[in-house]
């Protein structure tokens, strides 16, 4: 199987552990590997790395995220979503009260840059333990707050039901933010109580779940996508020289002088830390950093044959 990143919906119900184990089967490979996961309750786009690619993923976590969700309004529960337990729920009366209007005014201060505490059951590390495992070994967990930033937080529709108030909401975020923290925290700004109902993770980056296949049926060979290709999405590219390639496969340093310059398609992220270098056979080389007036390898992509050797 050759090296590259598989784009996949995941279904709800499932592990992305359960996507990846699956994957596995069917690419005939052990070596995957997946950026960011999601909740069995959650659905939507799951990033799979096969073979040598799964070096990239580390570059494409980070991305800039965006979610369809369903937000209840009347009570909390132990997890912040539906799965948790059920806590005491608000009075009828100050569910029915909340207004389109208020819920506006409560999004207000959860958008652009905030301060957010990440659910107790969250994938968190807390002393090199993840902070659901120890909620499920019966330990209280309190997790420090952490900067995020939401860039959109849009209400879409309103449904009230016997006791409660649905709102289908879009969220932007950026990587780290916990969505089922944001409709807990609406729900504390508002006096009901939240928590989530609904989950689809509908792009990571430049990747669009419309672009992801089904796991019922997945195609490996038809859908596997380039290491270059993906690298393009997520990182400014340098095309190489010949020479330049062969030397930075080989872990040497090369001018940046001697480079001809960003891909214009990626000239609008120039302040990127690394960029993607790439061989004029349009092959993946290497994520590189400037130093001074050189290129210098971060990660490597040995060629195809050698990934395959690895896996």
């Amino acid at each position: 199987m050759n090296s590259g990143i598989l784009l996949v919906d995941k279904p709800q119900g499932i592990t992305s552990h359960d996507v990846v184990s699956r994957m596995r089967r069917l690419a005939g490979t052990r070596k995957i590997g997946h950026a960011g996961t999601l909740d069995p309750m959650a659905t939507g786009l799951l990033i799979l790395g096969v073979n040598g690619a799964t070096r990239l993923l580390h570059y494409l976590v980070g991305l800039d995220k965006e979610y369809l969700a369903t937000i209840r309004l009347g009570w909390n529960t132990t997890t912040d979503d539906a799965e948790g337990e059920p806590l005491e729920a608000a009075p009828a009366d100050a569910v029915a009260a909340v207004t389109d209007d208020a819920v506006l005014a409560a999004i207000s201060p959860l958008t652009g840059e905030i301060s957010q505490v990440p659910s107790a059951v969250s994938a968190v590390k807390v002393a090199g333990k993840r902070a659901y495992q120890r909620v499920r070994d019966g330990e209280t967990v309190e997790l420090a707050a952490r900067r995020v930033t939401v860039s959109a937080f849009e209400p879409l529709a309103f449904r009230a039901g016997d006791g409660h108030l649905d709102i289908d909401v879009r969220v932007e975020c950026s990587s780290g933010t916990y969505v089922r923290a944001l409709a807990r925290d609406l729900g504390a700004a508002l006096g009901t109580g939240g928590h989530l109902t609904a989950l689809r993770r509908t792009r990571i980056g430049r990747f669009e779940v419309g672009e992801a296949g089904e796991l019922e049926g997945f195609d490996v060979a038809k859908s596997i996508m380039t290491p270059t290709d993906a690298a393009r999405r997520a990182l400014p590219v340098v095309t190489l020289t010949e020479q330049q390639a062969v030397d930075l496969g080989h872990g040497k340093r090369v001018d940046v002088a001697a480079i001809g310059g960003l891909e214009a398609s990626n000239a609008a992220a120039p302040m990127s830390p690394v960029l993607a270098a790439v061989a004029p056979d349009d092959r993946l080389i290497a994520i590189v950093e400037p130093r001074g007036r050189q290129l210098k390898v971060v990660t490597g992509f040995p060629p195809a044959e050698s990934q395959e050797d690895d896996a």
